[in-house]
């Protein structure tokens, strides 16, 4: 599709310390556009020229993104996309697209549709034959990923866990046997939960708890849940946006130890700790599977009461 020549795909133009500078036309089509996640510098030349080109910025919190638009001299209409008005006002944003406009759709912060709104608007889009374009950039998951130092060749990222406690552990305890690396997104008042959590369920497995991102106060905390728990329990209260990095399950030998060695080795650690740490540093020094040696203690607990 040739590039538009009419009066809306004149060329716009943003600012870089001062410096006033063209941005080329777009070709009509959706830009899924990834913003910072904290600091401004983060954003890419791309997503500069995508922003000010287009007709219009789709996003969350028109208030947030007005500060990214307002920092490079970008004048593009914002209209506010969230999942409590996607339903009414996606039909028409698509009839906006299928006329030949250029729309950016962006989040508060990072790459869109990563736990963000979105994806039925990609969706249909690409179902109505218009094209979608991806501008790449920052995102918390993979940013937290890198620094996190633990095993990145394989993770999985779930979002945000359920907020009931019910469904919350259910949920956590499904994604501890993935074997890969696990990436959260936590709101701070529900982190302590979630590191109390982690130490009945997974008390042995690393993590790192990454916090304000590429912000001034950028942090990250590492060690298993009842360290890392510990360290924020001392404070007043958790601030900032937070994003947990969690180790997959120690790998297992091929060689099967000795199941009286094993109950030996339970019943020593069941004598003086938790059924669920006790299981964890049985698993850790035989070299299995922390839930099959929880299973393996309730049944030893179960026949001693008998």
């Amino acid at each position: 599709m040739s590039t538009r020549t009419d009066a809306g795909a004149r060329a716009r133009r943003y600012t870089i310390e001062g410096q006033s500078v063209a941005a080329p036309p777009l070709e009509p089509g959706l830009y899924v556009t990834a913003t910072p996640i904290g600091n401004l510098g983060d954003v890419t030349l791309r997503a500069l020229a995508t922003l000010a080109a287009a007709d219009g910025i789709l996003c969350e919190d028109t208030r947030v993104t007005r500060r990214l638009t307002a920092h490079f001299g970008i004048a593009t209409p914002l209209a506010a996309y969230h999942e409590h008005n996607a339903a009414r006002a996606r039909p028409g944003i698509l009839a906006r697209l299928e006329a030949g406009e250029a729309i950016a759709l962006v989040s508060d912060a990072g790459t869109p549709l990563i736990s963000d709104p979105g994806f039925k608007l990609v969706r249909e889009a690409r179902e109505a034959g218009i094209a979608v374009t991806a501008v790449p950039g920052a995102s918390a998951a993979v940013a937290a990923v890198s620094i996190a130092g633990l095993p990145s060749d394989r993770f999985l990222f779930a979002g945000f866990l359920p907020a009931r406690g019910g469904e919350r552990r259910r949920a956590l305890e499904r994604l501890m046997a993935v074997e890969a690396s696990i990436v959260l997104y936590e709101a701070p008042q529900r982190i302590e939960n979630l590191l109390t959590m982690l130490d009945e369920v997974a008390p042995d497995r690393e993590l790192a708890v990454t916090r304000e991102l590429t912000k001034r106060f950028e942090e990250v905390l590492t060690g298993v849940p009842a360290e890392v728990g510990a360290r924020l329990e001392a404070r007043d209260g958790v601030k900032g946006e937070v994003t947990v990095v969690i180790a997959p399950p120690a790998q297992t030998g091929t060689d099967e130890p000795d199941r009286a060695a094993v109950d030996e080795a339970l019943r020593r650690a069941l004598g003086r700790q938790s059924t669920g740490k006790a299981a964890a540093e049985v698993a850790r020094a035989f070299g299995l599977n922390r839930r099959d040696v929880y299973a393996r203690a309730l049944e030893l607990k179960d026949a001693e009461e008998e």
